[in-house]
């Protein structure tokens, strides 16, 4: 590849699978969401519970990661984190934050804006209990965000925790736990030919959600 920018340039892909209108959505948006996640898993969409949470803390600077949505329902969507990492230091600085799932196979995007709050220790308890034993002695190993002097630091501290846990429970740390986004804008975006994209929301007004269409 001689000019990386020309085939930057010249990267294209038109829509052309679905389309989307007001007659097709659930006048619930986490009802709508439960319906495309679906469809997202039926059609084999990698890695579908993927998400970008995109945070701002006082700094005013924004920090985006992949993480995994691991439950959802009326109350907001749920993921687990470390509560010393630099996604926990912005949200307890700014609980304003953002998710973004993006299933390619099925030409979809959704955003998720809203505020954050901790879920309850004992929701936290139950997830963390039915998580795989790596997974467990992994949240106990990492000093997540951390700055560490090499891999070889971390492998010791796993180490220790092994040793630590060996022949017993691997309970939940006090610094690791979930999340709750509380959700008060949904978007849905459907890929569209010449990228005039269909794009309809979902807006909170008080207790209830009201839909309008944006322009792509």
């Amino acid at each position: 590849m001689e000019n990386l920018r020309d085939y930057i340039n010249q990267l294209r892909h038109d829509f052309m699978q679905m389309h989307l209108d007001e007659t097709m959505i659930d006048a619930d948006p986490v009802v709508q969401f439960g319906n495309w996640f679906k469809q997202a898993v039926e059609g084999h969409a990698r890695e579908a519970n993927a998400f970008v949470l995109s945070t701002v803390g006082n700094d005013m600077k924004p920090s985006a990661r992949i993480l995994l949505l691991r439950d959802f329902n009326e109350n907001g969507f749920v993921f687990y984190t470390n509560y010393n990492s630099r996604k926990s230091q912005n949200i307890a600085e700014n609980p304003n934050a953002c998710m973004t799932f993006f299933w390619p196979e099925l030409e979809r995007q959704v955003r998720i804006e809203g505020r954050i709050v901790k879920q309850s220790a004992a929701e936290s308890d139950l997830y963390f209990a039915n998580r795989p034993r790596s997974s467990r002695l992994g949240a106990w190993s990492s000093p997540q965000s951390e700055i560490i002097a090499d891999r070889k630091a971390l492998d010791d501290i796993l180490a220790d925790i092994e040793k630590k846990f060996e022949g017993k429970d691997v309970p939940r740390p006090d610094w690791w736990g979930g999340y709750v986004l509380i959700p008060d804008h949904i978007e849905f975006w459907q890929g569209r030919p010449s990228r005039l994209h269909d794009r309809i929301a979902y807006m909170k007004s008080g207790n209830n959600w009201k839909t309008v269409r944006l322009a792509p």
